[in-house]
C-alpha cells in the first residue's frame, strides 16, 4: 500500500512537470528556443541509433568515474593524515582552501593547458570530490567516541579491529553522505570540463556539437542523459555502500 502510494506521487510529480513543459514549449512555438518534450524524446530516439552515442556514454562514464574514484582516495587519504598529524593539517589547509575557492572553470582552464582534452575531465572531476570527501573524513574522525577507543586501549584489542568495529561504522554514515554529493558535482564539473575540451567520444562533445549547430532538441536529448546517468551512478554508489555496511554488520 505503501509502495503504491509512492508510486503514484513519482508519476504524479512527472506528469505534472510533463504538462508544464508541454504548455511551456506551446507557448514559446520555437523549438529553437524550447523544445518540446516528443521534440527531446524524438531527438534521443536518433541518437540512440548511432554508434557515436555508446562511445560517447561509456567513454564519459570511464572518464569521470576515474577521477571520482582518484579523489575519493585522495580525499580519505588526505582527511586520515591530516587528521592524525598536526604538522599535515596545517601544511595543506591553504591547498584544500584554495581548491574549494577556484571557480571550476579556472581549473578546466588551466588543465587544459598543463593536460590533453582527454585528460582534463577525470582530473577536474577529482579535484572537486577531494576537498567533500576530505572534509567529511577530517570532521567524522574528529567525532568518533573517545570513550569507546579508550576502552579499546585498555583491553588491548588490536589496532586493526579497533580500525573496522569502532572508526569506520562512526564514519560511515558521514563518508555515505560526501560520497553521493560528490558523485554528483563530480558528474557536473566533469560534463562542464568536457563541454570546453571537446575530447573525442565524449558526452560533452555531443553537448558542444549541439549547442554550435543549435540542435536544441539533441542539446536536451544530451542533457536528459546526463540526468539520467548521473542519478543511476549516484543509485548505484548508495547500494554499495548499504551493501558494504551489511557485510561489516555480519
Amino acid at each position: 500500500m505503501r509502495m503504491s502510494k509512492k508510486v503514484l506521487q513519482t508519476l504524479g510529480t512527472a506528469v505534472f512537470w510533463l504538462a508544464v513543459w508541454f504548455g511551456a514549449a506551446a507557448a514559446v512555438g520555437s523549438e529553437v528556443l524550447l523544445p518540446s518534450p516528443t521534440q527531446t524524446l524524438r531527438a534521443l530516439a536518433d541518437l540512440l541509433q548511432t554508434a557515436t552515442f555508446y562511445k560517447s556514454v561509456v567513454f564519459s562514464v570511464l572518464r569521470l568515474s576515474l577521477g571520482y574514484v582518484a579523489g575519493v582516495t585522495a580525499g580519505v587519504l588526505f582527511g586520515a593524515l591530516t587528521y592524525r598529524f598536526a604538522a599535515l593539517r596545517t601544511l595543506f589547509a591553504p591547498l584544500i582552501s584554495g581548491v574549494k575557492a577556484t571557480p571550476v572553470a579556472s581549473f578546466i582552464i588551466l588543465l587544459f593547458v598543463w593536460f590533453s582534452n582527454g585528460t582534463v575531465a577525470a582530473v577536474t572531476s577529482s579535484l572537486i570530490v577531494l576537498p567533500i570527501i576530505w572534509s567529511a573524513v577530517f570532521t567524522a574522525l574528529g567525532e568518533v567516541d573517545g570513550q569507546l577507543l579508550e576502552m579499546a586501549r585498555v583491553f588491548g584489542v588490536p589496532k586493526r579491529r579497533v580500525l573496522a568495529k569502532i572508526v569506520v561504522p562512526s564514519v560511515r554514515p558521514s563518508f555515505k553522505g560526501a560520497a553521493a554529493t560528490a558523485m554528483g558535482l563530480c558528474w557536473k564539473a566533469g560534463i562542464a570540463a568536457e563541454v570546453i575540451c571537446s575530447p573525442k567520444n565524449s558526452i560533452g562533445a555531443g553537448l558542444y556539437d549541439a549547442k554550435i549547430y543549435l540542435d536544441i532538441p539533441s542539446l536536451f536529448a544530451w542533457t536528459l542523459v546526463v540526468v539520467l546517468v548521473s542519478v543511476m551512478l549516484e543509485k548505484l554508489l548508495v547500494k554499495l555502500v548499504l551493501r558494504n555496511k551489511k557485510g561489516a554488520a555480519k
